[in-house]
């Protein structure tokens, strides 16, 4: 082989190794960037892997703006009305914690309207609602959480994770924001039911109103009665 084609043939091999060389250290990072291990306290049971919506639907609300999952966690961005996620998998009625961290990115409303069943009936923790600082329970009683028993009002500032915990046993229902117990509401004898607005969360969503929200770490378990 003449000197010129023997160089020519081992600048093709440079390069060949090269491109390959590339093509998997490109794969290798994007592997390494979409793949998210949730952070789930020992003994729960996690109900979003960080990836991909396996086991939710995007609710058809019809006003709903688009959902994705980006950074190990799921973006529900706002639309003209409700946005958010329904659980598709089988889902306890009673005697059970969740667990999830929620931040605002944009708008000024809630952030987390979660709606959960309690035996056969279902009710909404809202998280920021009624303009951004209304906590409580939709609805208790055919009151909303801005008018009834369990309305608290809390700040929430933009683009802060806050950990939201909700307790449901065959008594009471209890949610925490950051260890800070906010509801702790007693039942019984109280007829418990949910907005119009949300019924295709059930029988376990998590929307939000005219607001952009993220979601992490969403991790649910089983308690004593």
């Amino acid at each position: 082989m003449a000197r010129s084609g023997f160089i020519y043939l081992c600048c093709i091999l440079a390069l060949i190794t090269l491109f390959t060389s590339c093509g998997s250290t490109d794969r290798k990072n994007s592997y390494q960037i979409q793949n998210h291990t949730p952070n789930i306290p020992e003994g729960w049971q996690a109900l979003f892997n960080g990836n991909t919506l396996e086991n939710w639907e995007i609710t058809s609300f019809g006003t709903e703006g688009p959902v994705k999952v980006s950074g190990g966690s799921i973006v529900i961005n706002y639309g003209d009305g409700c946005s958010g996620i329904t659980w598709t998998d089988t889902f306890p009625k009673v005697n059970y914690e969740v667990q999830l961290e929620a931040r605002k990115m944009v708008g000024n409303d809630f952030f987390c309207g979660m709606t959960f069943p309690v035996n056969n009936e279902f009710c909404s923790l809202i998280v920021g609602g009624w303009g951004g600082p209304v906590v409580g329970l939709s609805s208790i009683d055919g009151v909303d959480a801005s008018e009834n028993e369990t309305q608290v009002l809390k700040n929430f500032e933009k683009e802060v994770w806050y950990t939201i915990r909700l307790q449901v046993t065959e008594t009471t229902i209890r949610a925490w924001i950051d260890d800070e117990k906010l509801v702790d509401f007693s039942y019984a004898g109280h007829k418990l039911s949910i907005r119009p607005e949300v019924s295709l969360s059930k029988p376990f969503g998590i929307c939000t109103w005219m607001t952009t929200a993220e979601l992490r770490n969403i991790a649910i378990r089983e308690i004593e009665g």
